[in-house]
């Protein structure tokens, strides 16, 4: 096969530097306690499950069956070096109608480069053929571009002198190739100065990691294949840090509904599955492009995603896509706040219109042993609709915008959708305590509050108190309607926490079973918490927590903790046990213990070491 090995390995004794194409990766040996066994076991265990990832595509469809399978089965076949007979005459069938544009593209250059060795003069030439005669539209999201300009580097670079009249836009091989290296690069600069816009995406993680793999397998050029290598590696931090037994959990960019509900069903289950191994067998495209990149986790980020044996608390920055109309700026920033337990997570963002559509603003998420088709997850919405919100970031005319976007994303205008931003949000958290307060006028599109309440919840109870207790997993779980409410039933056997009243909120205090004797002691123990609660004229907290903290916020005004205000503008780009990383810095530490892993994009170099 025509795919490289992996360049950069793991020291086992002593340091080494090894030179790429100029670039210099630094490595020293790991600690005592990760040691060359640890490091074989898991390079033994990660290579399985790749070859099961390749084994499921190149053997899931029937080899005389000539009317089913896409171009991922035909990279598989073409990969096994089988089936060559199934495999030439799906591709030619596929070929006579390409569609899906830089959807199409990704998988598309799969074929070509992991099936490369096998393919015959002929039908490659048909396959370059495509990229004069199918012009695929580059999209309008962040992942859109990733897809669009990844794919596009390769194909120019693999037909370097090519003029412009065998391409679909009519310029050369080196002009695409250029601007396609530019666009990357400046992905990869923004995202490590001021964060990814579609940020922390549990459905749209597997299209940055699709294209990163594409660049770090088949990129001729070692600084374009280094620079993908990092960018692996920091997507996958950035999940790692923030997932518990692979669900991604906290405050998401972008969530469809379906994934939104039931956790374990959100595609980066499967690079949880593939990259550590800790939940149940999960499969997707995607993870088969990273299996056949020849691309594995460092070490390090295993422990990063397996070791829950501690609570941690971990900040982040992200932004915005980027803004056009309706706000002065471009990017505004994102404050995401995370405490993880072994027993559940627990995460958000500060609330307000972050991202069209699919913003999710918080959740709570519990471990389950059975994670398939569990509905382990507890947050509240405030479903705004707006073709202000819609116009803030796409250039459609304010008159048929909704429509348009309906047509692609139904629930965005339902008053009973579970995912979106809202403009009269606001969320805080500390540790395992979150208030969230809505203050929605008078006369809009929707006025009222979404609670969503799981079928899997057991011992729900509504207190004297004015809390609701119930329990998800090991995770007791209290929440304070600040407003009237009724509950009402949803689909699929789960339960709605609806409340008319436009100001509005909720109180949640989140604690692990074992802290307490019973879950009547838990109960106690809230019901004795200072809780003070107002709504009018907007909505206000001051609530001191089971860790004994107080948090005081006002709609508008941000919040204090423990009498001290809460000052944003100091927050790193990652601050957290795990992972560190200023803003504007291009650089992202690494940390498990007293092992280090630093990458730097400005020098783009990749350092490991114990300190």
């Amino acid at each position: 096969m025509m795919l490289r090995t992996n360049r950069l390995k793991s020291a086992l004794a002593g340091a080494f530097a090894l030179a790429v194409g100029g670039l210099t990766a630094m490595f020293v040996l790991a600690p005592p306690a990760v040691g060359q066994a640890l490091r074989s076991d898991l390079a033994l265990q990660y290579r399985d499950r790749a070859e099961q990832v390749i084994d499921f595509y190149a053997d899931q469809i029937p080899a005389d069956d000539y009317t089913r399978g896409g171009l991922i089965q035909v990279a598989a076949n073409l990969y096994r070096g089988q089936n060559f007979d199934w495999a030439f005459a799906r591709l030619d069938s596929l070929m006579a109608a390409p569609r899906g544009d830089m959807f199409w593209m990704y998988p598309f250059t799969t074929v070509y480069f992991a099936g490369r060795e096998h393919i015959p003069d002929d039908v490659r030439a048909k396959m370059r053929d495509i990229w004069r005669t199918y012009q695929p539209y580059r999209g309008d999201t962040e992942n859109h571009w990733a897809l669009y300009y990844a794919t596009l580097y390769l194909m120019a670079e693999e037909y370097p002198n090519d003029p412009g009249e065998t391409w679909y836009n009519g310029k050369s091989s080196l002009e695409n190739r250029v601007e396609a290296r530019d666009y990357l690069i400046s992905w990869m600069d923004l995202a490590t100065t001021i964060g990814q816009g579609e940020y922390d995406s549990p459905h749209y993680l597997k299209v940055y990691i699709a294209p990163m793999a594409l660049l770090y397998a088949y990129a001729q050029d070692p600084e374009m294949q280094k620079r993908a290598e990092m960018m692996l590696e920091y997507i996958i931090a950035d999940y790692a840090v923030e997932s518990l037994n692979s669900y991604y959990t906290g405050a998401h960019s972008r969530l469809y509904e379906r994934e939104i509900v039931a956790p374990w069903n959100r595609p980066a289950t499967a690079f949880g599955w593939l990259l550590f191994g800790n939940t149940e067998r999960a499969i997707s495209g995607e993870s088969f492009i990273l299996a056949v990149s020849q691309f594995r986790p460092p070490d390090i980020l295993h422990a990063i995603a397996t070791d829950r044996s501690e609570p941690y608390e971990h900040r982040e920055l992200k932004r915005t896509r980027h803004r056009m109309r309706n706000s002065d700026i471009k990017n505004a920033p994102v404050y995401k706040y995370m405490w993880m337990r072994p027993e559940y997570a627990l995460g958000s963002s500060q609330g307000g219109l972050l991202q069209p559509i699919q913003q999710q603003t918080w959740g709570l998420i519990w471990a389950v042993d059975e994670p398939v088709d569990k509905h382990n997850t507890l947050f509240t919405v405030q479903p705004h609709s707006s073709p202000h919100e819609l116009q803030m970031y796409f250039a459609e005319h304010a008159g048929f915008i909704t429509e348009i976007v309906v047509r692609s994303k139904t629930e965005y205008d339902s008053p009973d959708k579970w995912s979106g931003g809202s403009p009269y949000e606001q969320v805080v958290q500390h540790e395992d305590a979150l208030i969230a307060l809505y203050n929605t006028p008078e006369g809009a599109r929707f006025e009222h509050m979404n609670g969503f309440l799981s079928r899997d919840l057991e011992d729900f109870t509504e207190d004297a108190s004015g809390w609701l207790f119930m329990r998800g997993g090991d995770a007791l779980i209290a929440v304070y309607p600040l407003a009237p409410y009724e509950i009402l039933d949803a689909p699929g056997g789960d339960s709605r926490l609806y409340s008319a009243a436009r100001q509005n909120g909720v109180v949640v205090q989140v604690a692990p079973a074992g802290d307490y004797a019973s879950f009547d002691a838990f109960k106690e123990a809230v019901r004795a918490l200072a809780l003070t609660t107002a709504t009018v004229p907007t909505p206000r907290v001051s609530f001191t927590t089971l860790g004994g903290d107080t948090i005081e916020t006002t709609y508008g005004e941000g919040y204090a903790l423990n009498g001290t205000p809460v000052d944003y503008s100091t927050w790193k780009l990652f601050d957290g046990p795990f992972l560190q990383a200023e803003k504007g810095s291009k650089k992202l530490l690494m940390s498990y213990g007293s092992w280090h892993r630093e990458l730097d994009f400005e020098s783009l170099t990749t350092t490991e070491y114990v300190q």
